[in-house]
């Protein structure tokens, strides 16, 4: 559990601030714990001020991830062996480097001596999860993401809850390309079509890279507020796997004003507009709203969700409950078939890009063997014949789809 000085130094004047309404959410959110009711922490989660404390948050985050879940079945931790003595992972030293910038907004009020302290907590948080799962790949912001957990949940009781987001959450992060984390950004131009197609077009010309690094790293890298992350934290660990895209996408729809008076054919301004959350955020407004957004156009509703491969965490973690009893092994499976699905997407391209080279001669024999076939099928089932016979059907097509591929 998070203690007083792991947030910022006016925690302990808040906590005499809560109302009496929060005070009843904290004993309902332990209520819920105590019952193991997924669902009932799910609402108390998503509803105003989230989980409202880290006394809540320190059972509920583990418990929404699916620790100590009964029908998970994970290796007891005293027959794990030490971390220490396992091969060293090879991103180790992006590890290091990242670690040494952490923490830079929050906790506020602490040492050099304390941070230092912190930043090495963090970074036995990080490589033990690396160590333990070596299959996965470390990316630039997953510091981000640890720091807020370990924050809240304590050096001794981050690890397990880090693997499983890990594994069964951010899945798709966690691979060696950046592929199946840049096919999450799809989604916001067919969001925005479905709610303002006006801004949609306005935008055409900019690709949706602006909000990758608040969706990579769950905006713990864009939000400078202990107390902001954390419940942030709280509704997009009880939510489904595409809700930080439609947040990102409800950011933008609130600033429409503004982007319209960018002119269109300038996707570098609006690329440095968008790629920076505004301030203030209002997030419990942004939270509700994007709640009702999901509500009124869900994924399945989006026509880039059927280029979602359904081994995504998209996908995969659409239902929190279910993702939440999951096991690790569940979550490795996946990972090693959408490892193979992006070898053999890989040699595909590799492919294309020899078929481009020498798109001539391979054009024009695909153009006859096309031929031929619509040939075929023409005589099979009675096609044109006497005057208007194949040769005066066939011709003039051949040259037509010769302009589109020569």
């Amino acid at each position: 559990m998070a203690t007083e000085s792991s947030a910022d130094s006016g925690r302990a004047g808040r906590r005499a601030e809560i109302s009496s309404a929060q005070h009843l959410k904290i004993a309902k959110g332990l209520e819920a714990c105590d019952n193991g009711d997924f669902d009932a922490l799910a609402v108390l989660a998503c509803g105003e001020h989230g989980l409202v404390s880290d006394e809540v948050r320190s059972r509920a985050w583990p418990f929404l991830l699916g620790c100590g879940n009964a029908t998970v079945l994970e290796d007891p931790a005293e027959k794990l062996p030490d971390w220490r003595s396992l091969p060293e992972h090879r991103d180790e030293h992006q590890v290091k480097l990242d670690v040494d910038r952490s923490f830079i907004y929050y906790p506020r009020g602490q040492s050099t001596k304390e941070l230092d302290r912190r930043k090495v907590e963090l970074s036995d948080l990080i490589t033990e999860v690396l160590r333990r799962y070596p299959f996965l790949c470390y990316f630039q912001g997953y510091h981000d993401i640890c720091q807020v957990l370990l924050l809240v949940l304590g050096k001794d009781e981050s690890v397990a809850p880090v693997a499983r987001l890990s594994i069964l959450r951010i899945r798709d992060f966690m691979l060696p390309s950046l592929a199946p984390a840049l096919s999450h950004l799809r989604l916001l131009p067919s969001i925005l079509y479905a709610v303002d197609a006006k801004l949609c077009d306005h935008l055409s010309q900019t690709q949706p890279f602006f909000a990758l690094a608040a969706t990579l790293t769950l905006y713990a890298h864009d939000i400078q507020e202990y107390g902001d992350i954390a419940r942030l934290f709280d509704v997009l660990l009880a939510r489904e796997a595409t809700f930080s895209v439609y947040l990102f996408a409800q950011v933008v729809l609130q600033r429409k004003e503004e982007l319209l008076e960018i002119p269109p054919d300038e996707p570098e301004m609006l690329h440095s507009v968008l790629c920076k959350l505004p301030k203030p955020l209002n997030l419990e407004g942004l939270i509700s709203k994007t709640i009702a957004l999901i509500k009124d156009h869900p994924p399945e509703s989006l026509k880039s969700w059927r280029q979602i491969s359904p081994r995504s965490v998209l996908k995969t973690a659409r239902y929190p409950a279910e993702a939440a009893a999951a096991t690790l092994g569940d979550g490795e499976v996946l990972f090693r078939k959408q490892n193979e699905q992006l070898r053999r997407d890989e040699l595909r391209q590799r492919a294309l890009r020899q078929l481009w080279v020498y798109r001539r001669p391979a054009g024009s024999v695909a153009l006859a063997v096309l031929v031929g076939v619509i040939s075929w099928w023409m005589r099979k089932n009675g096609g044109p014949g006497g005057l208007f016979g194949l040769d005066s059907f066939i011709y003039p097509l051949y040259k037509r789809l010769q302009v589109f591929w020569p």
